[in-house]
């Protein structure tokens, strides 16, 4: 299974967020939502949770 990632820094804040979460899609999801929720003021609803699932790439792997 490939590991996603999930990059504040790719995500327009006011706060100039580096946060950067991998592992598999459904930590990924639950782990963001709570870091925007809890440190960017978000709501935890469908929507949030869809323009995570909707920003996540695929971790590179380096050689």
């Amino acid at each position: 299974m490939t590991r996603k990632v999930a990059d504040c820094r790719k995500s327009p804040s006011v706060s100039g967020c580096t946060l950067t979460i991998s592992g598999e899609e459904d930590e990924v999801i639950r782990a963001a939502v709570e870091h925007a929720v809890s440190v960017h003021g978000h709501t935890d609803n469908a929507e949030l949770r869809q323009m995570v699932r909707d920003s996540l790439e695929d971790e590179k792997v380096t050689a």
